[in-house]
């Protein structure tokens, strides 16, 4: 079964519609109006090997809280349905990337239930125009649409800019690899059978 979502939302803040292949190959093609996070979601889409198109319109003439938070909200939604019965998930994984002087571990359950924990003390309050707290908004509400329980860690850095590359990438890799179909998974993977 192909496993894609296309989903669209427009609110009187923004208007957002992601296109997701969770068996890509990280063909990307990201427009926000926020370069920094365009570049995030590119990393995102490239080593968690999704096809991903994100096209963001929001009221950036206030800031970028709305478009940030409300990309999570699509895009989390999206690889919800992406995801289908979840039958032969490998569904648990953990990542550990490093950049230069930076290093993040995210862990991820695809259990069906939103949670996010979030250790990470930026450097700086800015990564250039992108403000450091939009990471947590984002991680937030992509957790929460998802059902998935997201566990992300910053271990070490000193560049803002590093310290959230890391996090996306690590989050990438744990979820490509929870995502992945395990070939001896026949059923749901839970000992609740749902």
């Amino acid at each position: 079964m192909p496993r894609h979502a296309t989903l669209s939302r427009k609110t009187g803040e923004t208007e957002i519609t992601v296109e997701l292949n969770l068996d890509g190959s990280g063909q990307h093609d990201i427009s926000t109006g926020i370069g920094f996070f365009d570049h995030m979601l590119t990393l995102l889409a490239v080593h968690g090997l999704f096809d991903l198109k994100v096209k963001a319109n929001g009221d950036l003439h206030i800031d970028a809280h709305h478009t940030v938070e409300d990309t999570g909200i699509v895009l989390g939604t999206a690889f919800l349905q992406a995801l289908g019965d979840r039958k032969g998930l490998v569904r648990i994984a953990a990542s550990h990337v490093p950049l230069d002087e930076a290093l993040a571990r995210t862990v991820v359950d695809l259990s069906g239930r939103g949670y996010l924990h979030l250790e990470a003390n930026f450097s700086s309050a800015q990564a250039g125009d992108f403000q450091a707290e939009l990471v947590e908004d984002f991680l937030y509400a992509f957790a929460g649409n998802a059902k998935a329980t997201i566990h992300v860690t910053l271990l070490a850095g000193r560049n803002t800019h590093h310290q959230i590359e890391v996090i996306f990438k690590s989050l990438a890799r744990a979820l490509r690899e929870a995502a992945a179909i395990d070939p001896r998974q026949t059923g749901i993977p839970s000992s609740k059978g749902v």
